[in-house]
């Protein structure tokens, strides 16, 4: 099964969102679990949330992919400020306990002059109490494109993390197509030797999710901005290698690309079904 969504407003609940998904040809999306920029959630409304499954499960929904707010620094040097991400993560992964299936997506943070090996251990540290705390959803740690003293650009990073939290079954990984390739990972040229290098370093079990961006950037840039499919330096053909790949394509993709409505994803999800071969 293809499974592909792109990232929607929580403002109309889930089983808005999940109309919303079947409207543009979608079978998953992403979401906020809050505002982008932190604050408190919206109390969990359990009839949405039945209403939301029975259409999940009507129209073969795969897993949906909830987005931890981006302005969360799990390994900030203030303790207070680490605590705010502990916390907020915490109550988001008890919210997601009512969504079967559902992956909690995180940026690792940034280190902010502490050095990377400081900022590693502490969002293992963060990433160690969450997992104490028994619960369904997998948790995964987002590739970054390495910018400023962003943590996670290298899978090695995202490695020693995993190790560090104890190395928990419930750990993944969700792979950003624009974050790897500005991150120098080539993607475009070398899909297959990335892939291996992925495996080799952190295993492709711990792969649960892609994030499906072009980049406004050119390869290596170690910036972060994304494009719609196929009018960035990455390209349609790659993203076609992609989707098609053997050790991808029963994955969830999720489009974050900058669009001004609906219909800009379902033109992209129409694309991408139209390449799409296995």
């Amino acid at each position: 099964m293809f499974t592909i969504g792109c990232h929607l407003s929580s403002s109309k609940g889930f089983t808005g969102m999940g109309r919303d998904a079947v409207s543009i040809g979608a079978n998953t999306f992403q979401f906020f679990t809050r505002n982008p920029r932190g604050g408190t959630a919206k109390p969990i409304d359990l009839d949405d949330i039945r209403s939301y499954n029975e259409l999940a499960a009507e129209h073969g929904f795969g897993p949906v992919i909830a987005h931890a707010p981006y302005t969360m620094n799990p390994c900030a040097a203030t303790e207070s400020l680490r605590e705010f991400s502990l916390n907020t993560m915490l109550d988001d992964l008890l919210r997601l306990s009512h969504i079967p299936g559902s992956l909690y997506n995180f940026h690792p943070g940034s280190h902010v002059g502490q050095g990377i090996d400081a900022g590693i251990e502490l969002i293992a540290e963060i990433v160690s109490k969450l997992l104490a705390e028994d619960g369904p959803t997998l948790i995964l740690l987002e590739t970054m494109a390495g910018k400023g003293s962003e943590v996670g650009s290298r899978f090695e990073e995202i490695k020693r993390i995993i190790d560090l939290a104890g190395g928990s079954d419930r750990l993944g990984v969700t792979l950003d197509t624009c974050h790897v390739y500005d991150a120098g990972y080539d993607i475009v040229g070398d899909l297959d030797g990335v892939l291996d290098e992925f495996d080799n370093v952190i295993g492709l079990s711990r792969l649960k999710a892609i994030h499906l961006n072009d980049s406004k950037n050119p390869f290596c840039s170690h910036k972060d901005r994304h494009e719609k499919i196929g009018q960035g330096s990455i390209g349609t053909n790659a993203f076609a290698a992609i989707i098609n790949h053997p050790a991808l394509c029963e994955l969830p993709f999720c489009l974050e690309t900058p669009q001004d409505d609906l219909k800009g994803w379902a033109d992209e999800i129409a694309l991408l079904k139209s390449l799409r071969t296995v």
